[in-house]
């Protein structure tokens, strides 16, 4: 406590104070009031010093709670009930160690969501990786056949239009997760919204033989981003005529109330078994009834755009029987 200036300033300072006091004693009164000036001095003196130590003691825990702080060890409860500043100011450390604690927390998650998506992504690369390594190690054969030759080229071309939705469906869910997309709040026509999604998927719903119904209020809307929203369609009816038998049918059906636009899209397809409902809106998980060149990705990512559009996604579903997609735009959230 002494090595500080302002400790060697208040002596000072006091002892100036008491020497006059004493000297004024002398000179105005008697010796016997001038001793007893002086210690009275002295005790105020000492009291004075006694309290500085104390601060500094409180001061010095402080100092200890911040290099814990520091070192990484969050764990500790600082808040004092009595009142003063130095009590504001303990509680204030301690509001700090709470925020620090949970950015760590989050830090950590972050970290474990990263690695865990490069081990997925760096899994799902490897199999055509090693598919078009194999095949391109079998085109520089001279001898090979031509209709061999056209079959690895065509297959080649296939794994890297895998490859790039996989790479783009990726980088959509990681900007998503990382809330650095700005989704717009425009009207949006349901009707418009049903046609376009369903235009990619024309193609192979004809080759399937299915029947598509398209039934609702022509005048439902919702507030929305009208691509990503898309997006988000296309997947969950992708999903659709992918475990949907050729003759089968899907039903879309959408209306509007006053609290929430409904969207309902069902399907005549084998349907998902009960133990795999709780998982399919989940990254990279594959059913039973899920395809070979299935990823499990295209559900994950509807689920992140209806969801950050203030929306919910629920599916129903009965082996054998089919599944009902049921999606909810809320008109305001409380």
């Amino acid at each position: 406590m002494f090595r500080n200036r302002e400790i060697k300033q208040l002596i000072t300072i006091l002892s100036l104070i008491t020497t006059i006091g004493f000297v004024g004693a002398v000179v105005f009164f008697s010796w016997p009031v001038a001793f007893f000036v002086l210690g009275i001095a002295f005790l105020l003196m000492i009291c004075a010093l006694i309290f500085t130590k104390w601060r500094y003691r409180e001061l010095e825990k402080l100092s200890g709670y911040l290099r814990q702080i520091s070192s990484g060890d969050y764990t500790l409860d600082v808040r004092d009930n009595s009142e003063g500043e130095l009590s504001i100011l303990k509680s204030d450390i301690y509001k700090v160690t709470l925020t620090l604690a949970e950015h760590g927390v989050g830090l950590k998650e972050e970290k474990a969501k990263l690695t865990n998506a490069i081990s997925d992504i760096s899994h799902q690369l490897k199999t055509p990786l090693t598919s078009m390594r194999v095949m391109a190690d079998l085109l520089r054969d001279k001898k090979l056949e031509n209709e061999k030759r056209s079959e690895f080229t065509r297959n080649i071309q296939l794994q890297l239009k895998r490859m790039e939705w996989l790479v783009s469906s990726l980088l959509k869910l990681s900007k998503i997760d990382a809330g650095t997309i700005a989704f717009k709040k425009e009207t949006i026509h349901v009707v418009d919204l049903i046609r376009r999604a369903i235009e990619p998927l024309a193609v192979p719903i004809d080759i399937k033989m299915q029947q598509l119904y398209i039934e609702g209020d022509e005048h439902a809307v919702f507030l929305g981003d009208f691509n990503w929203s898309v997006e988000a369609l296309i997947n969950i009816l992708k999903n659709c005529v992918e475990h949907t038998n050729e003759g089968g049918n899907i039903r879309v059906t959408y209306s509007e109330n006053a609290l929430y636009t409904e969207i309902s899209i069902r399907d005549t397809g084998n349907g998902i078994p009960k133990e795999d409902l709780p998982y399919i809106f989940k990254r990279f998980y594959k059913g039973r009834n899920a395809s070979d060149d299935s990823v499990g990705i295209g559900l994950a990512m509807a689920y992140s755009i209806i969801t950050s559009q203030d929306g919910d996604i629920k599916v129903t579903s009965e082996p054998g029987k089919g599944t009902l997609f049921q999606i909810k735009f809320f008109k305001q959230v409380i």
